[in-house]
């Protein structure tokens, strides 16, 4: 299988049953696109893939969730936050799994007054997607999602602005268990190190064979910057202690990963889509950062 990116059409021809009957995916919506649902109805396997929506699921239940290049063991409740950005992939290990989840594109989250959530460390490429619940957390977040399912079927005028209130919510909950740091860089390294990050977060995931990294160096990320490469290193380094370059292997050693791990492109279409020219260079590049070869990871 290959990493692409599920469409909401997608979700709804896998779920026929869970199709709205006024969703129409040729008309645009004013308000974008909100549904949510009790999770006793769902696969039990959610196949590896970037989703073109957010989702955010109150998982009660046993499995595996395979996020990027990592697999999380979820063996409580726990709340999780998936973003368009990184692909992952559900395996249910019990017999029972109970919960909620709702999905909802860009267009209905993001309203005046409400640009931030997105941004929020929830949504980040990076974070950890997962909280895991106490008995009273999963009690009062399950009550939101309770109320998101009754309001969903009402006739409300307004229902929709009621709806994302209680995602407000839930969201809000979560950034309230989240350590509590600035994101928000106030010195002018700071400023550098951050638009860093984002560039090389926006490079991935990668989606196609056919399509190689654009930005690979460390010249080529201050260049995008308008900066001599020596200021962003120094940047970078003071913020973060590592260089540019450590940043930008680890990066593609990630990517690699889940590359080897969930699609059946050859070692040498990963490493032409990660941008090595030929496989020996990007066999002696692995190999450098992990001490294993790419064939003997995919094994």
């Amino acid at each position: 299988m290959q990493p692409k990116s599920e469409t909401l059409e997608d979700f709804y021809n896998r779920y026929p049953a869970k199709r709205p009957a006024a969703y129409d995916p040729a008309l645009p919506s004013e308000t974008g696109h909100f549904n949510v649902y009790r999770r006793d109805s769902c696969n039990r396997y959610a196949p590896y893939n970037r989703r073109d929506y957010y989702k955010i699921s109150l998982i009660r239940g046993q499995g595996n969730l395979y996020f990027a290049d990592k697999t999380i063991e979820i063996n409580q409740p726990a709340l999780v936050f998936f973003n368009p950005k990184v692909p992952y992939a559900w395996e249910a290990v019990s017999e029972v799994q109970a919960g909620y989840f709702c999905l909802f594109t860009d267009g209905f989250i993001n309203t005046k007054g409400n640009e931030s959530i997105l941004e929020s460390p929830l949504f980040q490429v990076g974070c950890s997607p997962v909280f895991f619940l106490s008995p009273e957390q999963d009690e009062h977040i399950g009550r939101f999602f309770e109320r998101m399912v009754s309001e969903r079927d009402s006739e409300y005028a307004h229902k929709f602005e009621l709806l994302r209130n209680y995602v407000n919510l839930v969201i809000h909950e979560a950034l309230k268990m989240h350590p509590a740091e600035s994101h928000h860089p106030t010195s002018a390294s700071a400023r550098i190190a951050s638009l860093f990050i984002e560039l090389l977060e926006r490079q991935f995931p990668v989606d196609s064979v056919e399509h190689s990294l654009k930005l690979r160096t460390a010249n080529d990320y201050a260049e995008r910057l308008s900066i001599h490469p020596n200021h962003l290193n120094r940047a970078v380094k003071e913020v973060t202690g590592k260089t540019t370059t450590d940043h930008i292997a680890e990066r593609i050693v990630r990517e690699a990963r889940a590359l080897l791990m969930h699609t059946d492109w050859s070692v040498s279409q990963i490493g032409y889509s990660l941008g090595f020219e030929y496989p020996a260079y990007f066999n002696n590049f692995f190999k450098k950062q992990t001490q294993a070869t790419p064939r003997s990871l995919r094994k």
